[in-house]
């Protein structure tokens, strides 16, 4: 495991969110955030860095409706905090809605924002009012598209709350998936559960020792899986779980997240297709059979035969079936998370991933939309074939 407790808290929200887990040269991924960084606004003189922060737009014809779930996995004690009790998960579902009606959503509370943002030396770029009220598309209450969905569930890198996946949630929701972010308990800076209690990372000593990304991964595995379990079927908690296709479900996500996904692969037949953005491999894929899987990584860290211990050349030797490896150029770990969206739009860049937040989102929604319409709904997506001049950062790595 590289980095420490004190890394985590004394680097920008890139290497503090990246992770011992994730990487094992987290500093050398800072992506748009660090103390060496510029605030281009403050050098501009201008008031951007003061100026509203928004997700961008959804791509899709649905509009998006987005419930937050609170679950409790009473078969586990949870692996961080045993005295505790059962193992918690917060949730939020976004899901395709006719468009009017509904409430607008906050992005993440104030608490939680001020310590994402603290974690990473931010506060002084982006409050956190300004940041916890971020504009989103999803609406609470909306009433849900007719017809049925595909499932996908999407896990955050280790330390990073659920809500810096929002935007790529927001798009899928869009284009008609049922999206499901999932928060797991002690394993980000800050995430509010009921009975106003704030978790934090009282994983982050323990993940330090030696082969605890595999336990990290399996843990995110089954929560997953749990996941599935609420959102389908006899079990379901959910009050649309109507709209969900049991027979499509996919994961994904960004980090651990995305090594998680593969986990899940291996332990649950539900689950059909799998993506990992820029996360170090714990888990081998032998028992996923011939289920497609995404590989989207930064070029330091991911680009084909120059990696250095995060397992991805060895993995993708190992899948057998549908199987694309991107390399996205200019892009750093947290290129495909919201991150780079919202610091860009305050100003604070890191000109050592010179990819912006508006390129970084476009080309995330692109081929992770492409590939659960492909592999999730049967539908051919010629992005996925080979390199396209729309994405020319995009580096193709098929056979």
């Amino acid at each position: 495991m590289t980095g420490t407790r004190t890394a985590l808290r004394g680097r920008a929200v890139v290497t503090v969110l990246a992770l011992s887990l994730a990487l094992p040269a987290a500093s050398g991924a800072l992506a748009h955030a660090a103390p060496a960084s510029v605030d281009r606004a403050a050098e501009r003189g201008s008031d951007e860095a003061t100026a509203p922060l928004h997700l961008p737009r959804p791509t899709g014809p649905f509009a998006v409706g987005r419930d937050t779930l609170h679950l409790v996995d009473k078969s586990r004690r949870d692996p961080w905090v045993p005295s505790a009790g059962a193992r918690e998960l917060m949730t939020s579902v976004y899901y395709p809605t006719r468009h009017g009606g509904g409430r607008p959503t906050a992005y993440t509370s104030e608490a939680e924002a001020r310590l994402l943002l603290e974690a990473g030396e931010l506060e002084k770029n982006i409050s956190a009012a300004a940041y916890s009220e971020t504009r989103t598309f999803a609406r609470a209450g909306a009433r849900p598209a007719p017809g049925r969905f595909p499932l996908v569930v999407l896990s955050p890198g280790f330390t990073a709350p659920r809500s810096t996946l929002t935007h790529l949630a927001e798009d899928l929701a869009s284009r008609g998936f049922v999206v499901a972010t999932v928060d797991h308990a002690y394993e980000s800076v800050g995430t509010a559960f009921p009975g106003g209690r704030i978790l934090t990372c009282e994983a982050c000593g323990p993940a330090e020792e030696p082969g605890m990304g595999e336990v990290v991964t399996e843990g995110r595995a089954k929560d997953i899986s749990y996941v599935i379990d609420r959102l389908t079927g006899r079990g379901a908690s959910w009050r649309h779980t109507g709209m969900i296709d049991p027979g499509r479900v996919g994961a994904g996500g960004h980090s651990i997240g995305g090594a998680a996904a593969l986990a899940s692969m291996t332990a649950d037949r539900r689950v059909r297709a799998g993506m990992n953005m820029d996360g170090h491999f714990h888990t081998g894929p032998a028992g996923i059979g011939g289920r497609p899987f995404l590989m989207m990584g930064s070029e330091l860290d991911h680009t084909p035969g120059q990696e250095d211990g995060v397992n991805w050349d060895s993995t993708w030797q190992g899948l057998n079936g549908w199987k694309r490896w991107l390399t996205v150029k200019g892009s750093g770990h947290f290129t495909f998370t919201d991150l780079p969206v919202l610091t860009g739009q305050a100003g604070v860049v890191d000109p050592a991933v010179p990819l912006s937040g508006e390129r970084s989102q476009r080309i995330t929604r692109a081929y992770v939309g492409a590939f659960f319409e492909q592999q999730l709904r049967g539908r051919h997506q010629p992005l996925l074939d080979g390199p396209s001049p729309a994405h020319p950062e995009v580096g193709f790595r098929k056979q």
